[in-house]
């Protein structure tokens, strides 16, 4: 009954740390007025009283954790300070046991509150969703909780109006901030078409947006399971730390009692326990990877898995996708061939028609440019989608297809030879019931940043950089001779992936930068994947190992630089432990340290971890 009320009582983390903060506070009163009991007013028995309360609040909990731990048959520093307290307490000396009680909780608080760092992170995110949504029904428009919204929900939003839902604009234009999800401090224009996501905030105009993903499916839910997955992975060095702290409280434990046992001194043992609480080192990962991904978080950058930043340390390899990724990814149609009796417009309208329902660049570029022109998109039917090569569809009751020169002319049986470009620009051919009818060239730019961007990796030790891609080779060749790096061109996803695999097996660690959508397989092949600008992309967030929710190139040397930074810290907090405690315990067997001076020393040490881990934080402020 007592074990179920108290489990109740601390249902939530949340609740248990209160309690255990509340119960440290009023312990910590209780003891600082024995002190004042005893040198002050003089009163020996109310000084005892006191710290006999103290005691018993502060050294409670110490004994819970200890008994929890040893049932759920788990070693760790529990059963080391809560044997400390014990023999403290044993010799009567209540006013010691309350001192060591309260600076080991207050130990214990400070790593329990480092470790809350990404729950923390997750609430955040919960509290950036509105709880209310205005949806429009038949008989008018309602005001609903933002949890029922369903997919094609006509959502209202006002000005100011944080957006409920994930979704696409069907009437109204605004400014749109989109901080909380890409790490963008600038507003984004937004309009009839574009895509909203739920927690960005409506800044100016009134919008009408159609809900294109259920609650429990939008970007932010996504980016809130990553930082659950990320806070519940572990890295070998921690993976390494709790194999052996099962044997570590064993073997300090036998050291303590061959001390005990030869000089028959108990204050040395009670240093020695107080001392040997393995805090520092239990602390020094976890801290680190805390500081780092919220460092990550700040400038958009969502970490799935925290092995990610370890291995990132190792990275000399790194392979790009070019569309969306090097270059902005917004293709213009350039120029139109005819290779056969149709019209410009024809031509193009057939092409758009085709098109309008792939999310490719290319196919968006089609797409643009027949509206501009005023030109009819008609309905597709069957339409299929070939990564890598092309789509096709029925149009006006023909098969038609568009894509890459090699995919159509496996499908035509007449002019198949390609057509010669102005060399800048990818080539989309176009044919219909197996008869080649032009070609549209598209053209692209390559980010301002992309150059700076090479050029930091490469002075980061990144050995080797290639630029795979699909495009043709004229285009590849251009955009890496800007760039100064190796390229491979007009290949398809499944040789993508081939290409890492190869790499890889050369003894290179390889980090695979794409847009996670084509480039899917070649992220799943890479020792680490980065997809870029992937807010709302499924694809892009279950195949990569590190998330960028915008499309700045500079965040990839920040990931670089960052997981270098939680490499040197963790090995600087478990050097700095392991001196500690092993210069201590000697000190201590000799009898030069008392126990209160140890638990003030243990408090110092556990407070240098965090504050040092802490320095992560200010990586990447630059970039803000």
């Amino acid at each position: 009954m007592a074990h179920d009320f108290l489990h109740r009582m601390l249902e939530t983390e949340s609740d248990r740390f209160q309690v255990q903060l509340y119960g440290c506070l009023a312990g910590g009163f209780f003891l600082v007025n024995s002190y004042l009991a005893d040198f002050i007013l003089r009163k020996p028995e109310l000084s005892a009283l006191l710290s006999l309360v103290s005691a018993l609040l502060l050294g409670m909990p110490l004994i819970y954790h200890a008994l929890r731990d040893l049932l759920a048959r788990q070693l760790e520093m529990n059963e080391l300070a809560a044997l400390s307290f014990v023999a403290s307490f044993g010799t009567g000396n209540y006013q010691a046991a309350a001192f060591i009680a309260f600076f080991m909780i207050i130990t214990q608080l400070i790593e329990y509150r480092s470790q809350l760092g990404a729950r923390k992170n997750i609430e955040a995110l919960m509290r950036l969703s509105p709880q209310k949504a205005r949806v429009e029904r038949e008989n008018g428009c309602s005001e609903i909780s933002a949890t029922s919204l369903q997919v094609n929900d006509i959502i209202q939003v006002k000005p100011g109006d944080t957006i409920p839902g994930d979704g696409i604009i069907v009437d109204g234009s605004s400014t749109i901030n989109e901080a909380a999800i890409t790490g963008e401090s600038m507003p984004v224009e937004k309009r009839t078409g574009s895509t909203v996501f739920t927690g960005t905030i409506n800044m100016s105009g009134f919008l009408r947006v159609k809900i294109s993903s259920a609650p429990d499916d939008s970007t932010l839910s996504k980016i809130k399971e990553m930082i659950v997955q990320a806070q519940n992975s572990k890295t070998p060095v921690m993976r390494l730390i709790h194999k052996y702290v099962a044997w570590y409280t064993p073997v300090i434990l036998m050291l303590t009692g061959i001390v005990l046992f030869f000089t028959r001194d108990i204050t040395r043992a009670i240093s020695m326990l107080i001392i040997a609480c393995p805090c520092t080192i239990l602390l020094a990962s976890p801290t680190a990877l805390v500081a780092a991904l919220s460092a990550a978080a700040r400038l958009g950058v969502v970490i799935k898995n925290i092995t990610a930043l370890e291995t990132a340390n190792r990275i000399d390899s790194l392979i790009f996708d070019k569309t969306g990724t090097l270059t902005n990814g917004t293709l213009n149609v350039c120029s139109l061939t005819k290779l056969a009796d149709i019209s410009d417009e024809e031509l193009l309208s057939v092409g758009a028609s085709v098109e309008q329902f792939s999310n490719h660049p290319a196919a968006k570029a089609l797409v643009n440019e027949a509206r501009k022109r005023n030109l009819t998109v008609r309905p597709a039917l069957n339409f299929r989608e070939e990564p890598g090569c092309g789509v096709s569809a029925d149009i006006d009751g023909k098969a038609t297809a568009v894509g890459r020169h090699t995919w159509i002319a496996d499908k035509c049986q007449h002019e198949t030879k390609p057509v010669s470009g102005n060399g800048d620009g990818s080539q989309l051919y176009i044919a219909r019931e197996n008869r080649l009818l032009g070609c549209i060239e598209l053209s692209d730019s390559l980010k301002p940043d992309a150059r700076a961007t090479v050029d930091t990796l490469r002075n980061d030790a990144i050995e080797h950089i290639v630029m795979l891609t699909g495009d043709k080779r004229t285009v590849a060749e251009k955009i890496a001779r800007e760039l100064n790096c190796t390229v491979e061109a007009e290949v398809l996803p499944e040789q993508k992936m081939q290409k890492v695999e190869q790499i890889k097996k050369s003894g290179r660690v390889v980090a695979v930068v794409g847009d996670g959508v084509n480039d899917a397989p070649a992220l799943a092949a890479g020792d680490i994947s980065i997809a870029m600008g992937a807010a709302g992309s499924d694809v892009a967030i279950h195949s990569a190992h590190i998330i960028l929710m915008n499309d700045k190139l500079d965040r990839i040397p920040f990931i670089i630089e960052l997981s270098h930074r939680v490499v040197a810290i963790i090995r600087q907090n478990l050097a700095f432990s392991l001196i500690f405690i092993a210069t201590l315990l000697v000190l201590s067997a000799g009898g030069l340290i008392v126990p209160k001076l140890s638990v003030l020393l243990h408090t110092f040490s556990s407070l240098f971890v965090v504050f040092n881990s802490a320095r992560l934080l200010r990586v990447g402020e630059d970039l803000s």
